[in-house]
């Protein structure tokens, strides 16, 4: 009897081309020139830049870019990601005019929702916190009307950091756990699930109108049941929003794909995950944790 074998599967076994479904359009728009212009003429980091993220063109044509604070340097060494990794000889102490930076430029981009991440920054005794408050508070003085979501790392567990953070006041709070527990020493090796869990649900009870996000990366050699048996644990901790995407290599010293997965294994993976009561589930294969955001934070979200 034969056995219906998935796509990305079959994928696996053959030489790993990107598909059509990945194929995306080069930037250049003016659009994309006016923002690259007002991030770089602040010095400012995105993370779509230093991720390479496959987005960055209808992103940033729709004046919407991810910030990334607390310099380009990083204290993890997660093995899918480019940023680069910093020592504790080349790490630079935090820039205290940063926070009024980003303030300005999301102003002068006039964004509704603003997305601001960090590096890991484990040679800080707060991990960023403060920073992260300060730069909050001065998006808000300087775009009252903008929503704010912050894709937080995991403070190495620490709550009160946590709890820092969010006397801001922000409407999203998003970190990710990226891929299921059994990968996490391959994929992460410096983080901790459990850990990463803790993070969103402690998010919750210090502030329970903020909506809880998290994402994660397919292809990584992960199986279905696992993905699902992810998606409950993130609603046991009271996780609102979901976002799945394909993991892409963005260079070669980056773990390699394992499988492309189809657009039709995404559409499974979002109503599984709409069916676990998620107010929105973001899943494609270009799919990354500030795609779309704005509409996370909507009333129909």
């Amino acid at each position: 009897m034969a056995i219906d074998v998935p796509r990305s599967q079959q994928l696996m076994k053959e030489r790993l081309v990107k598909p059509p479904w990945l194929k995306v359009k080069a930037p250049g728009s003016p659009e994309y020139l006016d923002t690259m212009k007002i991030v770089k003429g602040l010095s400012l980091h995105t993370v779509c830049e230093e991720a390479h993220c496959p987005n960055i063109g209808e992103c940033w044509s729709h004046h919407t870019a991810t910030f990334m604070i607390m310099g380009e340097q990083c204290t993890r060494r997660c093995h899918f990601c480019s940023v680069k990794d910093g020592t504790i000889e080349t790490l630079e102490p935090l820039d205290p005019f940063e926070p009024h930076r980003v303030g300005v430029a999301i102003k002068k981009l006039q964004l509704k929702h603003a997305v601001i991440t960090s590096v890991d920054r484990d040679d800080v005794s707060d991990f960023g916190a403060e920073h992260f408050l300060q730069t909050v508070t001065s998006v808000h003085r300087n775009a009252p009307d903008c929503n704010v979501e912050l894709l937080i790392p995991d403070l190495r567990g620490e709550r009160r950091s946590l709890e820092r953070i969010l006397e801001a006041g922000v409407q999203v709070l998003n970190h990710n756990v990226e891929t299921v527990p059994r990968l996490y020493k391959r994929v992460r090796p410096g983080s901790g699930y459990i850990r990463s869990l803790s993070i969103l649900r402690w998010a919750k009870e210090i502030d329970p109108a903020v909506r809880t996000k998290s994402g994660i990366m397919v292809g990584l050699g992960e199986q279905r049941d696992e993905v699902l048996a992810l998606m409950d644990d993130l609603r046991d901790a009271g996780v609102d929003i979901m976002t799945i995407g394909q993991y892409l290599r963005p260079t070669a010293k980056q773990m390699p794909v394992k499988a492309f997965i189809t657009p039709e294994e995404f559409e499974d993976y979002r109503q599984e995950g709409e069916s676990r009561g998620f107010l929105f589930v973001e899943s494609g294969p270009l799919v990354r944790s500030s795609y779309h955001a704005w509409k996370h934070t909507s009333d129909e979200a």
